[in-house]
């Protein structure tokens, strides 16, 4: 481990002082411009329960394609097992280290701690980059669905001028964004439990054995699954602002998994069991039409309108993990100390803010296919570098106190994390070359700067925070 990146051996670390060469020690009291720290309000459970299920599914939009892939049958049944067999893993993982190592910055720290700087470096850029392509999505799709589908001046204004306002919510403080993503999970998810409920006296069990025409394409339903299910971990970069994080983020990770379950099953159940629609009818969007058919053009609109709600709470979501992943790698040494810097009103990381929506902006006007492709790639190979990390640090560090503890052995630990490793194998295998291509390039950039971060700090041309060892 570098001698210069000092990685962090407690939860709690050293009060911050200024050094001679530059550099900052990182603590647990007082951090580069974080005097004001006493003076914002932590995240409590039922905001990061919602967080967490805006940055994992935001609703059952999307999920239509699943059932034109596979049929009604499948899908139920995968959107019931897939959480368990990823979603459970992870999410165990995250909370387990999330309450042993409760900083900023998340799962970087996780692997800056089992493998050192360049494995938290390298992590934190595959895990950014994918962060930023999912959060350029949702202003483009709020145009969308808003009537700007044109292209041209009007959309392209539209599109910026969300993602800089909702960005500036970002910036009001994660407290605003927490308890803004409760009332839009609510009003979201509002339709689609009146929907459940009106379908329930014309559900026919045997609607969901209907087939699909040919053969049914599993890469595509994978991915669905895939899409919707993954970024569990992605709340962990904000561990530094919830409150009790030991006790919190457990709590909220099990409440999440409930919740999502339920979001996708049951609206899925009632549209496929009330309706007579083939599955090659369910294209992106039928589930409001479905709504209509089951309660009328009223509820269609409302799930509608709550997609556009949705999509908000997504961005809200990740682009606040994205911003606190880069302030924790500040707070790490890993990038330079101005990423650190908070505002003195909100006490929100204003420089990664505004980074995040630049890069964010610029991702909206690329071609999706291949970069969504990367993205979902990278990410992967951040996935299984975390879960390896999790095994390392069970295996070689057990004195490491852990307010929350997965209750199993290290072998079915290792048993647990091989089910959705063997399934980020199998989705990496399949990608094209395009995506092995961008993904490499984007790897070996990734490793230069770190390497130019390294360089800067020897040289002092940046200032950088250094995390040391609590005593």
């Amino acid at each position: 481990m570098s001698q210069e990146i000092n990685t962090i051996q407690q939860p709690l670390l050293l009060p911050r002082q200024r050094q001679q060469d530059g550099t900052t020690v990182q603590g647990d009291r007082a951090t580069a411009g974080d005097h004001h720290q006493h003076h914002r309000s932590k995240l409590t459970l039922l905001p990061l329960v919602f967080l967490i299920y805006f940055e994992v599914a935001g609703g059952p939009y999307g999920a239509e394609l699943a059932v034109r892939a596979a049929g009604p049958l499948f899908t139920l049944l995968g959107f019931l097992v897939f959480p368990f067999a990823w979603g459970v893993p992870e999410s165990l993982i995250t909370a387990e280290l999330a309450a042993a190592l409760p900083g900023n910055g998340g799962f970087v720290i996780w692997a800056d701690r089992a493998f050192g700087p360049l494995a938290g470096s390298l992590l934190g850029a595959w895990k950014y980059l994918s962060c930023v392509v999912n959060v350029a999505a949702y202003p483009a799709l709020v145009a969308d669905y808003l009537g700007q589908a044109a292209p041209g001046a009007a959309r392209t204004c539209t599109v910026v001028g969300m993602t800089v306002f909702m960005s500036f919510v970002n910036y009001t403080g994660l407290s605003i964004v927490g308890w803004g993503a409760v009332a839009l999970g609510l009003v979201s998810l509002a339709p689609f439990l009146l929907m459940t409920v009106m379908a329930a006296p014309k559900l026919l069990p045997m609607r969901w054995a209907v087939q699909v025409e040919g053969r049914k394409d599993w890469r595509l339903f994978f991915n669905i699954l895939f899409w919707n299910l993954n970024y569990w971990d992605s709340a962990s970069t904000m561990a530094g602002e919830v409150e009790r994080p030991e006790r919190t983020f457990p709590r909220a990770l099990a409440v999440a998994v409930v919740l999502i379950v339920a979001s996708y099953l049951l609206p899925l159940m009632a549209a496929t069991g009330a309706t007579d629609a083939p599955p090659d009818a369910w294209v992106n969007g039928y589930l409001a039409d479905a709504a209509g058919v089951i309660g009328g053009r009223w509820l269609k609109y409302w799930i509608d309108a709550g997609a556009v709600l949705s999509s908000i709470g997504m961005f809200q979501a990740q682009l606040s993990s994205g911003a606190y992943q880069l302030l924790g790698m500040a707070e790490l040494g890993l990038l330079p100390a101005v990423f650190a810097r908070r505002g003195t009103r909100f006490g929100t990381p204003w420089v990664a803010i505004s980074l995040s929506t630049v890069v964010t902006l610029a991702v909206s006007f690329l071609a999706f296919d291949d970069v969504v492709a990367t993205a979902n790639f990278l990410y992967g190979l951040g996935t299984l570098l975390e879960f390896a990390a999790f095994l390392w640090l069970r295996a070689t560090r057990p004195d490491l106190k852990r307010p929350y503890r997965v209750p199993l052995p290290l072998p079915a630990l290792v048993a647990m994390c091989a089910v959705p490793s063997a399934f980020l194998a199998s989705v990496s295998v399949v990608a094209g070359r395009t995506v092995f291509a961008l993904a490499g390039a984007l790897t070996v950039l990734a490793v230069g700067w770190h390497g130019a971060m390294r360089l800067c700090r020897s040289r002092k041309w940046l200032r950088f925070n250094v995390a040391v060892v609590a005593p």
